[in-house]
């Protein structure tokens, strides 16, 4: 009887193996969506995995004058990280990124998912569409754009905000507010979340869209109220979306900002509270010519976000929202 019953299964496998399509025929019958999906590989491997090798020089002497050739270069070891965390900028750009991230973090990420949350509530459709677009648009305006217009609001000559403090009577002369440190973070803060939060909201109201109706209806005759069925049906619904966004915001924590910071920040008076590993890079190590020196630094910088990245991820794991 087992006998049989192995021939069987045997039988079976085989059958299985011959109706199973070869990688061949996979591919020639998704030949058109292949054809979307393998320049976008081509171009990360281009651009992303190619250059990797080049973080060796952070563990080398790097001289530009070698002409290509990387190995001909000295190896130091852990020259260069010991360099950097022994700079006396180190504490200094380490609390600047910490706390410029968690503050991103806490009031840029819930931000859109609030946004979100309101546009859903808007029956009248022609003036939905107009706040959506209005929210929407400074996302695809340059950080040179937005820095501009900042610094308009907040000049001390003619400027929105002065003007409207000095009519209320709330101050007695123009502030300059890209000269007091006190002010940066608040200031670079704002300009962020006004720049992406309608476009970080597209995703979310995708999300709200796919809600079922009915639980809604149901919630209505129980009589719950809007702030109910957003609290126990529209967040528990789209809270796998959230997660998702989290980890992938978690796993940036130490991405600070680049340009935003550098063009806020042009004054040199604001250096102690707006230099991040990003702009301490471009100014030590790449303005200077020191290639090895910024590349340890952004090599400490990929390594701590990698592993924030997966720690983010395991926790979310446990909930049943995960990347991998």
């Amino acid at each position: 009887m087992s006998q049989t019953t192995t021939k069987q299964q045997h039988a079976v496998l085989l059958q299985q193996r011959k109706r199973k399509p070869n990688l061949v025929m996979r591919f020639l019958k998704q030949w058109d969506i292949q054809l979307m999906v393998w320049p976008g590989i081509l171009l990360i491997f281009i651009f992303a995995y190619m250059p990797m090798y080049g973080v060796l020089i952070a563990f080398m002497d790097y001289n530009i004058f070698t002409k290509g050739d990387i190995w001909a270069n000295p190896w130091v070891g852990w020259k260069h990280f010991e360099m950097f965390f022994n700079a006396p900028e180190f504490y200094t750009v380490m609390r600047n990124t910490i706390i410029i991230s968690f503050l991103k973090f806490f009031i840029g990420f819930p931000a859109p998912i609030i946004l979100a949350l309101m546009l859903n509530e808007i029956r009248h459709m022609i003036f939905k569409r107009v706040v959506q677009t209005i929210t929407y648009l400074p996302h695809f305006l340059s950080w040179v754009i937005v820095a501009g217009l900042t610094s308009s609001l907040l000049a001390t000559e003619n400027g929105s905000i002065n003007m409207l403090l000095s009519s209320v009577g709330a101050i007695s002369e123009p502030i300059n507010f890209l000269s007091i440190p006190k002010y940066f973070w608040s200031i670079l803060i704002t300009a962020n979340v006004w720049k992406e939060i309608g476009f970080g909201s597209i995703v979310y109201l995708a999300a709200i869209a796919g809600v079922d109706q009915h639980m809604y209806e149901a919630a209505d005759i129980d009589g719950a109220t809007k702030f109910k069925q957003i609290y126990l049906i529209t967040l528990p619904t789209i809270m796998p979306v959230v997660v998702i966004f989290m980890i992938l915001q978690i796993g940036s924590l130490l991405s600070a900002g680049f340009e935003d910071i550098l063009l806020l920040a042009a004054n040199p008076v604001l250096r102690p509270v707006s230099d991040v590993i990003d702009t301490y890079v471009y100014r030590v190590g790449v303005s200077n010519y020191r290639y090895s020196y910024a590349t340890a630094v952004g090599l400490f910088k990929a390594i701590i976000s990698i592993g924030l990245l997966t720690i983010a991820n395991y926790i979310a794991r446990r909930s049943g929202n995960s990347l991998w």
